[in-house]
């Protein structure tokens, strides 16, 4: 059978691993972490509602569990079309009869000034554990200050989409329940959050009584929502908007945009906008033959998906079953996605929730569904028990204190207080 190298282990690279073995291809799947991370929960990890192991799977183990798939852990650096062969950092070369770039995203800062160098994403495992230390890392660094409560502590996230709405009801929750009991030296009321987006709403993708009711929650909770609202500057503890003002912070999360990575760029492939590999409707990379894009990276260019999981998982499964159809001498055909609706959580007992027929959910019944979705969707049992047990013990069983073990990490605005 012939061989096809995954280059990507998130939703469309597994998706698409798992339905080439299932066809009996050999994959070789290649990424430059040895596990695979569920993205959508990392805010949970970044405030300590979940262990950064219950997001993460092996893929080692993944490829045990897939008959002629093989994992090699490595950076892809480039492609050499001519021999058919992917080039990795360690100077390792692998030949391909197919190939499929699922390489994801990364933090997209559209080119703003400090946003880069003084703010924070989480994308991936590391960042979302260098948030929360850096969070809660700060708490401990007032908390032990003579007089804790003559300064303040602001947290700004950047970008209305689903998660910045998460992120900032979450933190929200945590200075309201947690900071209290925590952190009894302080007053919580020192501790802002701050939510900046550039359009009239929040949650672009819903419903506009579903944007309006996130909203009333943010604020409800204690989120300072700033619409309309365009950030010019970030510096190291400020940030400056285009209507001229600035605002004072301790940290600023950045979820405003992802972009395709820029080594996207090297490989000899047509990138369009966001930096995604542009593909024709079958997914096939424009002008190539064998290779395919799927997921986060890709983009249709006669119709442009949402950059989601469900798109990805749906992608890397048609992927394979197109790479079937060539070794087998059959056309491809078209990609068709099916929208299976979209949700986001505000905080405890509350998230939106929408589909393509119509129904719409909010509160508690659409919480439920977040929670059972998310359940689901996780790799590994051991990985659904823990986190069921884990979100159960932070939003159903009696209020706790939400204590975080971790290093102490200073904000930007510290460390470059003390290199001052």
């Amino acid at each position: 059978m012939p061989h096809v190298v995954v280059v990507g282990a998130g939703f469309a690279g597994l998706s698409a691993s798992s339905e080439l073995a299932k066809e009996g291809f050999r994959v070789t799947l290649v990424d430059r972490h040895p596990y695979n991370t569920f993205q959508p929960l990392l805010y949970q990890v970044a405030t300590g509602g979940l262990n950064a192991g219950d997001v993460t799977y092996s893929l080692r183990y993944f490829a045990a569990r897939h008959h002629g798939v093989r994992f090699r852990r490595g950076s892809v650096t480039g492609i050499d079309h001519a021999e058919q062969r992917v080039v990795c950092d360690d100077g390792v070369t692998i030949g391909y009869d197919y190939l499929v770039l699922a390489t994801g995203i990364t933090t997209n800062h559209f080119g703003i000034p400090g946003a880069a160098e003084f703010t924070m994403s989480m994308y991936t495992r590391a960042e979302a554990l260098r948030v929360r230390d850096t969070i809660f890392g700060s708490m401990e660094i007032i908390a032990g200050k003579s007089h804790p409560n003559t300064g303040g502590f602001t947290v700004l996230i950047a970008g209305g989409g689903a998660t910045g709405v998460e992120m900032a009801g979450q933190l929200a929750e945590l200075k309201q329940e947690a900071l209290p009991k925590t952190y009894p030296e302080l007053n919580p009321a020192q501790v802002h959050v701050v939510l900046v987006e550039m359009a009239p709403f929040v949650l672009a993708p819903f419903d506009d009584s579903l944007r309006k009711y996130a909203l009333e929650e943010l604020i409800k909770r204690g989120v300072d929502v700033k619409l309309n609202t365009a950030i010019s500057e970030v510096h190291a503890d400020k940030v400056d908007f285009k209507d001229g003002s600035s605002m004072p912070v301790d940290l600023v999360i950045w979820a405003a945009g992802v972009s395709g990575n820029p080594i996207l760029r090297e490989w000899g492939i047509p990138i369009g906008r966001g930096g995604r590999i542009e593909v024709n409707s079958d997914l096939r990379v424009m002008g190539e033959e064998r290779i395919f894009a799927a997921g986060d990276a890709s983009l249709t260019v006669d119709n442009p998906l949402p950059q989601l999981a469900q798109p990805a998982i749906q992608g890397g499964h048609f992927v394979a079953r197109q790479i079937a159809r060539l070794h087998r001498g059959v056309p491809t055909e078209k990609f068709e996605y099916h929208n299976k609706g979209t949700m986001a959580t505000i905080g405890r007992g509350d998230a939106v929730l929408q589909t393509p027929f119509g129904l719409k959910l909010k509160g508690v019944l659409a919480w439920l569904g977040w929670i059972g979705l998310h359940i689901v969707y996780i790799l590994g049992g051991r990985n659904r028990v823990q986190t069921l047990l884990s979100l159960t013990s932070r939003y159903l069983l009696p209020r706790r204190s939400n204590a975080i073990v971790g290093d102490v990490m200073e904000t930007p605005k510290l460390r470059a207080g003390s290199r001052g």
